[in-house]
């Protein structure tokens, strides 16, 4: 199989899975986050995250522009102990105000995201190495990255998944994989 044929195929998968669990969200639910543990997205935050988990990601790595201002890299900012994220804390990440809007933005990262994959084109998924900003000592092909880019939409559809389950909502394995 091609990279464009594998990435492709997994990209129309998960956003048609992601929007559907997506669907089942009201806008009443938006601030709602698990009452155990620490440092959790609101239902807003996640689906705005993941609005973008995938498709800008991908054009970050096909055309180099990661919105980073000129001379700047990822986690700018104070030095940070050994072992503490470069990450923002949850309540501080953006959210957004309707489902409506979550699955539009869903939708048109979507589009981005298949954009990058015909822009890139079959040899340079294959053949282009590089690194990622956040881990500049692991270079690996672009077709790596961008599947990388689908994986990480994967994971948070799971978390929307599991946000789902914890409200009470009736789903089970058969939503999480879009059967």
């Amino acid at each position: 199989m091609k990279w464009t044929a594998l990435l492709n195929g997994a990209i129309e998968e998960n956003y048609r899975v992601t929007d559907a669990l997506m669907a089942m969200v009201g806008d009443a639910d938006l601030g709602w986050k698990p009452a155990t543990g620490t440092n959790w997205m609101t239902t807003g935050q996640l689906l705005m995250h993941l609005t973008s988990a995938c498709g800008a990601c991908c054009q970050g790595f096909v055309t180099g522009n990661w919105g980073i201002p000129e001379g700047g890299k990822p986690g700018d900012g104070p030095d940070l102990p050994e072992g503490e994220s470069m990450l923002p804390p949850a309540e501080a990440l953006p959210t957004v105000g309707t489902v409506a809007e979550a699955r539009e933005l869903l939708a048109k990262d979507k589009q981005l995201a298949l954009a990058m994959v015909a822009q890139a084109g079959e040899d340079a998924l294959e053949h282009t190495k590089m690194a990622a900003p956040w881990d500049p000592n692991r270079p690996c092909a672009l077709g790596d990255h961008l599947l990388g880019m689908v994986m990480h939409l994967q994971g948070h559809k799971a978390q929307l998944f599991y946000y789902l389950k914890l409200m009470g909502r009736d789903v089970n394995t058969m939503h999480l994989w879009g059967m």
